[in-house]
């Protein structure tokens, strides 16, 4: 039976991950409520962004079949909103400190993260790739779009892109 994920949620008394999802062929939306057990706001000590919970409950021989269509990163996000409320965090202040963890900076330097901490940052940029690229199938889809950026200001040259007298 294949089960396709539409909706994923935390529901805070009793701690448990909801999860809406059709089956099979049928349209009609299911409703499973998966409840979360040894988990406390000191449970996490180890593992801060929640990881090691949201991949205990993926990897669960009960859920692993449900779960299959929902990303490890949104599994995390609501663990970490359940994680803030039994901190006596807001559902705002948890949010809110889950988007600053989960926002890249442009102008950060990634050069000097370490390996942890770099690979959070790719696996970001690539949900956020995977969310935006236009497939083929995508109905807004064009093949080859050509896009004409206006040019309200004069552009500065750089040394590397003008042509020099010598010759290599």
């Amino acid at each position: 039976m294949t089960y396709v994920a539409k909706k994923c949620g935390v529901c805070f008394q009793p701690p448990s991950i909801i999860l809406l999802y059709t089956e099979g062929s049928r349209e009609k939306p299911r409703r499973r409520l998966m409840p979360v057990r040894n988990f406390s706001k000191f449970s996490v000590a180890f593992s801060p962004d929640c990881s090691w919970a949201a991949e205990q409950l993926k990897n669960h021989p009960r859920h692993k079949a449900y779960l299959e269509g929902v990303s490890l990163r949104q599994l995390q996000k609501m663990y970490s909103l359940l994680k803030g409320h039994l901190g006596g965090e807001s559902l705002a202040q948890s949010l809110e400190k889950f988007q600053q963890e989960e926002t890249i900076d442009p102008e950060e330097d990634m050069n000097k993260l370490d390996d942890k901490e770099l690979a959070k940052r790719k696996s970001i940029m690539d949900e956020l790739f995977e969310k935006n690229r236009k497939k083929k199938d995508d109905p807004d889809f064009v093949y080859d779009l050509e896009v004409e950026f206006p040019q309200d200001e004069q552009l500065e040259s750089c040394g590397w892109d003008v042509e020099s007298d010598e010759e290599i």
